[in-house]
């Protein structure tokens, strides 16, 4: 825990909906209701109702809490169960042709973060229960399609059994990478994120979102409301950042080696 090889910072894992991109209200969201009016369904998620459904992670897994817990039974449609596997696919598709108009852009200090850690060595990863589609589609309508390759490692989807809150996704980016918890930095967005990542024992840094500042982030090595521009700078929730105002690698070092020490 104490050597220099154990304590040096090496990478960077991005949770991505909500972290990278405000994708969830004006993205998943829509995409959602999209896919329920082209199969003729009457469902029709509100800001508030897909709020609720953020506490479970995974859209499939989200339509099936849906059924258990927000329907009568006599308005669950018939063998409907099978075909969630085809709603999330046009919900997917739905997503990535919103991604392609610009819609949804990367939010504040993101791509500088991103392109500042790929300069200085950091080696960059994703931990997310999107599915990779999602991710990649993300990443080529904002930052390029050359930059699904400075990433790593995609870890996404179903590519563990076990989904957020739980620590696996970011356990399997870990093994993949080679590296330990303590060599590497989580970013995240809500509580199921932080309780991945930290039960992974990563450091991690959260920036809310209109869906997640009220959530628990105890255990957080800072809560920012964004990662911040030299002109636009966050606002710290709770934390030290010694007089910073927006997020940097010096800054994300610092937080780093705070935790580790700590």
């Amino acid at each position: 825990m104490n050597t220099e090889t154990k304590t040096k910072l090496k990478a960077f894992i991005f949770d991505v909906d909500g972290t990278l991109s405000d994708t969830e209200r004006d993205g998943h969201r829509v995409a959602f209701n999209q896919a329920f009016e082209e199969y003729g369904m009457d469902w029709h998620w509100s800001v508030e109702t897909y709020g609720k459904l953020l506490e479970v992670t995974g859209g499939k897994e989200r339509m099936k809490y849906y059924i258990d817990h927000f329907l009568d039974a006599e308005n669950i449609p018939e063998g409907i169960e099978q075909k969630i596997p085809e709603l999330h696919a046009a919900k997917t598709r739905h997503y990535t042709e919103l991604l392609s108009t610009g819609a949804i852009p990367l939010r504040p200090g993101v791509e500088r973060l991103i392109n500042e850690a790929r300069q200085r060595g950091y080696r960059l990863a994703i931990a997310t229960t999107t599915t990779p589609e999602n991710v990649t589609a993300l990443l080529t309508h904002t930052l390029g399609e050359d930059s699904i390759a400075w990433f790593e490692v995609i870890a996404a989807g179903d590519i563990v059994p076990a989904k957020k809150p739980g620590p696996d996704i970011y356990q399997y980016a870990l093994k993949e990478m080679a590296l330990s918890a303590d060599e590497c930095i989580a970013f995240e967005d809500s509580i199921n994120g932080i309780r991945s990542s930290i039960g992974a024992d990563l450091c991690t840094i959260i920036t809310i979102n209109d869906y997640t500042k009220d959530h628990d982030f105890s255990g957080a090595c800072v809560v920012l409301d964004q990662m911040g521009e030299p002109e636009q700078p966050f606002t710290v929730i709770a934390g030290d950042v010694d007089g910073a105002s927006y997020l940097n690698c010096d800054l994300v070092e610092k937080l780093h080696q705070q935790a580790i020490n700590s």
